[in-house]
This record gives structure tokens, C-alpha cells and sequence, in this order.
């Protein structure tokens, strides 16, 4: 995009503060924010509420993987499930997060995933019994590697959200997505 779309402006504040209200509006216990490039202009958006943990991802230039490895170091030891939300997906509600939550608590899966029409989404949630796979990917890699290797562990959530399967990647999907 040419600039980090993180801090395009987004309702009334960011991208990436849309995305965290979302979070926390959620049941989520503690949300684990890792930054890569321009860590030292986003941090102040990100800092400061206590369910938030910031960690640096130095390594960011060797892709994804390197982020989930950073993000997995800082949860806590008594989280049962590893939720992987990205940074640039703001039209995810809270609603629509928990009943992730609820579905995963019921502990019919190890992975359960948003599906809108068809196409699964984000975000996914994993069991921390698939720690260790999330931590062996490499580069690009994401949890899809992990999900397609266990499709009978996965719960698919059918949704009435667009926003599960919308990321803000380009100045077009900016401007055909901000509120």
C-alpha cells in the first residue's frame, strides 16, 4: 500500500484500533498485538489497556510464521485456546467472535474457523495442543498448514459476516471497506 495501513484512519481511529475494539469487545482474556515494521508509531495505539500484551517481531521480514512464533511466546500458560486475528480485518464484530469462543468452548473441535458463504475466514482458533505444529511453520505459513493437516479436529462456523473473509490489502479495498 505504500504506508502502513495499519494507521489509515478508520472510523474514528484506525485500522488497527477498529481491529482491537473488536477484540476486546470480545470474551477474550488477553489479546497478544505483534508489531513488525514502524513498531514505535503503532505501539502508543496499542498500549495501555491491561488485557494487551506487545511484543516486538524483529524477525518480521522472514513472513507470518515469524509473527505467530512471537505471538505464541507471550500467551499465557493458562489460555486453553490460541485465536489468530489479523491486523487489517476491522469488520469483524465482537458478536461474531464469540460465538467462536462459545463453539470452541464446547470442545467438539480443536480448530474452529468462520466460514461466510462458503469460504472459511478469520479468526481461527486453535487448541494449544497444536502449540507446537503453529510454532514449526516456516515463512509465509499460517494455520491453514495446520487445519489441512487435521480437517476431522476442524469446526467450520457458518456466519453472516463478509467481514470474516474481507482484509484491507490494497488502497481499493481501503476505499471500498472504510466506514
Amino acid at each position: 500500500m505504500g504506508r502502513p495501513k495499519l494507521l489509515l484512519p478508520w472510523g474514528k481511529g484506525t485500522l488497527l484500533e477498529a481491529v482491537l475494539e473488536n477484540l476486546l469487545g470480545a470474551q477474550i482474556l488477553e489479546v497478544v498485538v505483534v508489531l513488525g515494521p514502524r513498531a514505535s508509531e503503532i505501539m502508543p495505539l496499542v498500549s495501555g489497556e491491561d488485557r494487551v500484551k506487545v511484543v516486538i517481531n524483529p524477525d518480521f521480514p522472514s513472513g507470518m510464521s515469524s509473527s505467530i512464533h512471537r505471538g505464541l511466546e507471550a500467551i499465557g500458560p493458562h489460555s486453553l485456546g490460541i485465536m489468530i486475528a489479523m491486523g487489517d480485518m476491522p469488520l469483524i464484530p465482537p458478536e461474531v467472535i464469540n460465538r467462536l469462543i462459545e463453539a470452541f468452548r464446547k470442545g467438539e473441535r480443536g480448530i474452529v474457523a468462520p466460514v461466510f458463504h462458503g469460504r472459511r475466514g478469520h479468526p481461527v482458533i486453535f487448541h494449544r495442543r497444536y502449540e507446537g505444529e503453529l510454532r514449526s511453520l516456516q515463512g509465509e505459513e499460517g494455520g491453514r498448514r495446520v487445519i489441512a493437516a487435521h480437517p476431522e479436529d476442524l469446526l467450520e462456523i457458518e456466519v453472516d459476516c463478509p467481514g470474516v473473509i474481507v482484509d484491507i490489502d490494497t488502497l481499493e479495498d481501503y476505499s471500498r471497506f472504510r466506514p
